[in-house]
């Protein structure tokens, strides 16, 4: 007898998925039937994107797992309906996409790309910079995403400082924990990229307090989650020269509105929330790895701690 599988999402994925999750259940051995219209008394498992019209999780106490299809899960660890084991999604796509965005951004702010792109007057202006061993830079966050960056930053020859809430340790990365942590690792970094969940804890880790911290004239990078930086905050570092220049890909409110101060100020970049966008193909994986392993009775990937949030 086939597993059912419910598909939440809003309509215009199931189009991106329902050839790709079929594929991948079969490669894993499982017999799932997938639909985006099950009853709640029949499904075993929920693949979920929060915004999607599934809101109320009681009916489904049939349920084994609620598959996550975001990385960022603060839009449903806070729902009193759930009490069904939720995992996130980190998988190979979105974990490439992101190194790939934040490496990207890095070098760019590293090397001064901008100063010869955007260059109307055709002004000759070589400035050398330095190698990336004398460039110091921080990554805040250090979960699976802050930690890969980390890493292949670190692989390009970075000086790579990371912050967690928790501590950890890397050969490669300078780690640091906690309250005191948090101060020394924005003091280190000329860039600081920031790959936090949004929780309580987090919001507006970047404020007037902290920005000043960091070396004058550093590069902010965010990745992350816009209630990590105090936008007013930010914009004032920004007018001061305290932080050069900020490339930032999410925001408090998406799409950015029209009059959002950021989109004309010459020393932000803006860019519509695509740093590490989940792929079809390789996010099936990860779901039919996931109900493979509850069906196996083994321990489930990415589950998310209710009580801390992601």
């Amino acid at each position: 007898m086939p597993l059912n599988a419910l598909f939440a999402a809003r309509p215009e994925r199931w189009a991106q998925y329902k050839d790709t999750l079929p594929k991948a259940f079969k490669a894993a051995g499982l017999d799932v039937h997938l639909s985006q219209n099950i009853a709640p008394s029949q499904v075993d498992y929920i693949i979920y994107a929060p915004n999607s019209e599934l809101k109320d999780f009681t009916p489904y106490n049939r349920a084994k797992l609620v598959q996550n299809l975001w990385a960022g899960v603060e839009a449903i660890t806070s729902n009193e309906t759930l009490n069904i084991p939720l995992a996130r999604m980190v998988d190979f796509g979105l974990r490439q996409g992101m190194v790939e965005w934040v490496t990207g951004h890095t070098l760019r702010h590293h090397l001064g790309m901008d100063a010869q792109i955007i260059n109307p007057s055709h002004e000759w202006k070589p400035a050398v910079p330095p190698l990336s061993r004398d460039r110091p830079v921080t990554v805040l966050g250090l979960g699976a995403l802050g930690m890969a960056c980390a890493e292949a930053l670190a692989q390009l020859g970075f000086n790579v400082a990371g912050w967690s809430r928790n501590a950890k340790t890397h050969d490669a990365i300078t780690c640091y924990s906690g309250a005191e942590g948090l101060k020394q690792a924005l003091a280190h970094g000329e860039i600081c990229i920031l790959l936090l969940p949004n929780t309580p804890d987090t919001q507006n880790t970047l404020n007037a307090a902290t920005l000043a911290l960091m070396p004058k004239g550093s590069f902010l990078i965010n990745p992350g989650r816009g209630p990590l930086i105090d936008d007013a905050a930010l914009l004032a570092a920004l007018n001061t020269g305290q932080i050069a220049h900020a490339t930032l890909d999410v925001f408090r409110v998406e799409p950015l509105p029209a009059d959002s101060p950021y989109w004309a100020h010459p020393r932000v970049t803006v860019t519509p929330h695509l740093a590490a966008e989940t792929r079809a193909e390789t996010c099936s994986e990860v779901v039919a790895e996931n109900i493979r392993r509850s069906e196996a009775g083994e321990p489930l990937l990415h589950l998310v701690d209710r009580a801390a949030g992601y």
